[in-house]
């Protein structure tokens, strides 16, 4: 059932996108440029394709992986009728199920989702705690070779012959390739850049916004407002990426990811 998540315009339109910037980086502006024989060309060429192939796999595993979804066998542990009485609260209307914390029910996907922090149209699925870590690497790698790219496109600008350059269909081109790269490139390093600030305070998007609103009512009662799961900048970076920095980038390197239905707050570090 997984790989049928790839036929999905969006999904279709990114693979699209990624193979046009490609085709058009690689046999255009480096063989145009500095021809793909040389050792310029050959190069940047080893390089750029290294970025889009890990780009593709990451993508990949995040359209593919599971974002995580409830133990039908989960139970919250509760004493005292206090307790039970919070438990039944959150409880999912739709599901009819109990709700591990920082997870949230998906529309979308018509299901509750651990640790979730937004469905995504691009990989027509939800972004939630199992491949939360490939989507913010496909977002890194993608932006790397959207920034090679875009070098790459002005290095051939200037490198080329007037002549060439000025003629309207090449001029065209150009324009409009360089306006698809600065877009691209501006929309994924914002799109990195957020997810590096969601990481350093261990928070989703969901919560980010939850914890707006949080921080407003905490400032009207006169009290101060800390996200509760935001221990350390090193912990909550390793929480996601994992505690080995060689396997930070490797979308796969799940292994440090527990089961996903509790997590250290801080309370329990104080």
């Amino acid at each position: 059932m997984r790989p049928k998540r790839f036929l999905s315009l969006p999904v279709l339109a990114v693979m699209l996108l990624m193979m046009f910037v490609y085709y058009t980086t690689i046999y255009i502006f480096i063989d145009g440029s500095f021809g793909l024989q040389s050792s310029h060309g050959t190069f940047n060429a080893a390089i750029f394709t290294l970025l889009a192939s890990l780009s593709v796999f990451s993508f990949s595993v995040c359209v593919l992986s599971d974002p995580g979804h409830v133990p039908s066998s989960y139970v919250p542990d509760v004493e005292g009728q206090a307790s039970k009485d919070n438990a039944e609260r959150k409880k999912c209307d739709k599901c009819y199920g109990y709700k591990p914390p920082r997870t949230h029910h998906c529309r979308v996907c018509k299901k509750c989702v651990l640790k979730m922090d937004h469905h995504c149209v691009w990989i027509n699925n939800c972004v939630g705690y199992w491949n939360y870590k490939a989507f913010f690497v496909f977002s890194s790698y993608a932006s790397l070779a959207s920034i090679h790219s875009t070098i790459l496109f002005i290095c051939s600008v200037f490198l080329m012959d007037r002549e060439s350059v000025m003629g309207s269909s090449s001029k065209m081109f150009n324009v409009m390739y360089g306006t698809l790269a600065v877009a691209l490139t501006t929309t994924l390093l914002t799109l990195s850049g957020w997810h590096v600030y969601l990481i350093l305070h261990n928070m989703t998007t969901i919560e980010y916004y939850e914890g707006k609103r949080a921080k407003w009512l905490a400032m009207k009662s006169g009290h101060s407002y800390r996200h509760p799961f935001s221990i350390s900048p090193y912990k909550n970076i390793t929480s996601v990426l994992g505690p080995n920095m060689l396997k930070w980038l490797c979308p796969t390197a799940v292994g440090h990811l527990k089961d996903g239905v509790s997590f250290p707050t801080l309370r329990d570090s104080s």
